[in-house]
């Protein structure tokens, strides 16, 4: 995003900012240049509230994607130097933290690289707990992906980031 359009993104309001998102997804314009930086401006502002830093977790998911490993949202904390307990309410919902990854990941082009982060459960399996797994899909979905089978779906994301992590991207 260029410094012009974040500098003139600035100057509105959370919600208008909000609206405006919510308006793309309605009419599935989620690869508009205006709706990705709408999505960059709102990572922003999270982090600029203290809320945990999509790059922090973005720098830990591209690593864990290079060696071909699952992080726990523990480890996002980690990450973000923060207590589990503060960041466990960050994490899920409509306008959590792994929304905004999903967010960030698609204004960047990067696969979804929330994908290999799982439960504590999943860390060896990399499979993600149901109510986990709705979420990836309801955040995929908002993006504009397109999902039929939900655990077929969460399995082809996985094995994307991890073939971009082995071709040595980014």
């Amino acid at each position: 995003m260029t410094t012009e359009r974040s500098a003139d993104l600035a100057a509105f309001e959370d919600d208008r900012i909000e609206q405006w998102i919510l308006n793309h997804e309605k009419n599935h314009a989620t690869k508009e240049p205006l709706y990705l930086a709408l999505l960059e401006d709102r990572a922003r502002r999270d982090r600029e509230k203290g809320r945990l830093d999509v790059n922090k977790s973005l720098d830990m998911l591209i690593q864990a994607a290079k060696e071909q490993r699952y992080v726990t949202y523990g480890d996002l904390a980690t990450a973000n130097n923060v207590d589990w307990k503060v960041a466990r309410h960050q994490m899920n919902g409509r306008n959590g933290h792994l929304d905004r990854l999903v967010d960030v990941c698609h204004a960047r082009g990067l696969p979804q690289l929330s994908a290999i982060c799982v439960n504590k459960s999943g860390r060896k399996t990399g499979e993600l707990e149901p109510p986990a797994l709705k979420g990836f899909v309801a955040a995929a979905r908002r993006i504009g992906l397109q999902v039929h089978d939900e655990v077929a779906f969460h399995h082809q994301e996985r094995d994307e980031c991890f073939r971009w992590g082995r071709d040595g991207k980014k």
